[in-house]
């Protein structure tokens, strides 16, 4: 009922991008809701107007199909490609996946294309027939394909760019299949996500904004929709990407030199020539940084550390079950175990959060005060004009068992932290028997949550600095309850200038509308007159043929009736 309330007292705002007056609240909220149950919609195969594209993301671990679609561009050449994930008959996402990675190929080559062959035999069945030969088809790899020697690499892609087109009728050329460099997959999912929260869309008076300088020269600032920069902290790596809007000074020519493999400067628009959506990303990442491997590192070390001790000191701190390491990242009364080759270290859950801050601290590897790799470069932050997005591990620490996803508040999230580690291991287990905490808890979330949380916080504050009192950090595991995938950020990169196509084909067909219609009328004549001409002209010489041949008969009767009365003449 909102939603229809809204577009009865504002219906400008759906079709001509019409400010409603302020006493229309709940318009552009209502609008932005329509537009995500629009999205969430069967898409309709039989719509002749539709467009499709196909990414196939080839990660360590198996390969991906997405399918996505657009509307025709609306004319706008500021306006970006309306492009959503395509959905079938029963509205879930057309997305397949298939196990082990690509990468496994690397000794057979030549089956690279039949590995993919279901996955775009998928895509195929859902994409209209029709549309297959204006289909653009991309396959990007990522970090297993990475590992592989270039030889290796090139043999894959070969096979993919020769046999795929053999079978499948799709937009797809060489430069469709490459491997990606992490910095490219980390621009693509800052691109995905800024894109679903509507940030590359033309700003309204309440929305923030941010003054932007472009590398353009003589190019005065722009005013935009503030973007919104992205943290991901998985398993094994840790990935920031945020836009940096004013313009880059460095400090010395290695500084900058080091800036330009973290710095990508592109344009999202259709038209080089317009800066409006130009962006300039900064964005890393760190091996080793995730929450397992921070984890692994940090026991490493322990034993490492301990076992050095001990030789020391002649003393035998963790060696057994009663004289256990008390490990402030662990509950209290937790016991564990570290095995490392032959050695094996008896813990014991000390429970203390501030201790394994100041534990933790170390692993950042922090160079010149900065978190940056090599401590070379790291792009600032405007942290009075900025919003960030945490995701996974950033998530799972804030909810799985504190239940506080969602907006960040380090006070509170530090006093919950504090809280959790200093309950006793029994009574964690027995609340996860109860059901307190998220349906993903378990007991190696349990189990971990002390160390992982002042791994997050020590990130956050100690490695990128952000102040304890930064209001705009949001953690989440889905953008308006989907998962935005770097495959949407992907396409829409990769046909950012289909628009400017059909803008132009437009242009040509508005400017020049009557000289078309009097030159096809005008083309159309000639041509019928040229088919009469040559009609006559064939039916002339046929005539003429003719004539010839008539005339060369009457000659040659003409002489045999005179060699006839010759011979008569002849005859005694």
């Amino acid at each position: 009922n909102e939603v229809i309330w809204a577009v009865c007292l504002c219906p400008k705002a759906f079709t001509q991008n019409v400010k409603c007056p302020s006493y229309f609240p709940l318009m552009f909220l209502s609008c932005r809701y329509l537009s995500i149950a629009e999205s969430m919609e069967a898409t309709d195969v039989l719509n002749p107007s539709l467009n499709y594209g196909i990414v196939v993301d080839c990660g360590s671990s198996g390969s991906r199909v997405f399918v996505y679609y657009w509307p025709p561009h609306n004319g706008n050449p500021h306006t970006l490609l309306d492009i959503r994930q395509m959905r079938d008959r029963d509205h879930k996402p057309v997305v397949k996946k298939i196990k082990p990675g690509i990468s496994t190929l690397a000794q057979t080559p030549a089956r690279a294309s039949d590995y993919l062959q279901p996955l775009l035999s998928f895509a195929a069945a859902h994409v209209p027939r029709a549309k297959h030969k204006e289909t653009p088809l991309y396959i990007l790899c990522t970090a297993g394909m990475r590992l592989l020697p270039d030889s290796q690499q090139a043999a894959i892609l070969e096979d993919l760019v020769t046999d795929v087109p053999l079978e499948f009728d799709f937009l797809f050329s060489r430069s469709h299949a490459e491997v990606i460099s992490g910095k490219q997959e980390g621009v693509y999912a800052w691109i995905g996500i800024n894109f679903v929260l509507g940030r590359f869309d033309h700003a309204d008076e309440e929305d923030a904004t941010v003054e932007v300088t472009t590398g353009s020269q003589n190019q005065q600032p722009i005013s935009r929709r503030r973007t919104v920069g992205i943290m991901d902290m998985g398993g094994a790596s840790l990935q920031i990407a945020y836009e940096v809007p004013s313009a880059v000074t460095f400090s010395s020519p290695q500084e900058e030199e080091a800036a330009k493999s973290l710095l990508a400067e592109f344009n999202l628009g259709c038209d080089v020539e317009h800066t409006q959506h130009v962006y300039r990303v900064y964005v890393t990442t760190f091996l080793g940084f995730g929450g397992n491997m921070a984890r692994q590192r940090y026991e490493d070390q322990l034993v490492n550390s301990t076992l050095a001790k001990n030789r020391l000191l002649s003393a035998q701190t963790g060696l057994s079950e009663d004289k256990p390491y008390l490990d402030p990242c662990l509950p209290v009364g937790l016991s564990d175990t570290v095995v490392r080759d032959d050695h094996m270290l008896y813990l014991r859950g000390q429970g203390d959060w501030a201790r394994c801050q100041e534990a933790v601290r170390p692993f950042l590897g922090l160079h010149n005060g900065t978190m940056s790799p090599r401590g070379v470069y790291q792009a600032p932050i405007d942290f009075s004009n900025s919003e960030f997005y945490g995701f996974s591990e950033f998530y799972y620490c804030m909810e799985d068992v504190l239940r506080m996803g969602g907006q960040y508040d380090s006070e509170k999230y530090s006093r919950a932290a504090t809280d959790y580690c200093t309950t006793k291991w029994s009574t964690l287990k027995q609340r996860l028997d109860s059901k307190l905490f998220s349906t993903q808890a378990d007991l190696s979330r349990l189990k971990y949550q002390c160390f992982k949380s002042a791994w997050m916080y020590e990130v956050l504050h100690s490695g990128f600095r952000f102040p304890t009192d930064y209001p705009s950090l949001k953690t989440a595991q889905l953008v308006y309850d989907k998962e935005v995938q770097w495959t949407l950020g992907a396409i829409l990169f990769k046909t950012r200038f289909l628009p400017l196509r059909d803008l132009q084909q437009e242009a040509f067909r508005q400017s020049h509308p009557s000289w078309l219609r009097s030159s096809f009328v005008y083309n159309h004549h000639l041509f019928s007159l040229c088919i009469l001409v040559v009609l006559l002209a064939i039916l002339l010489y046929i005539l003429r043929l003719r004539r010839i041949h008539q005339r060369e008969q009457r000659q040659a009767e003409a002489l045999d009736l005179l060699w006839a009365e010759e011979g008569e003449a002849l005859i005694p």
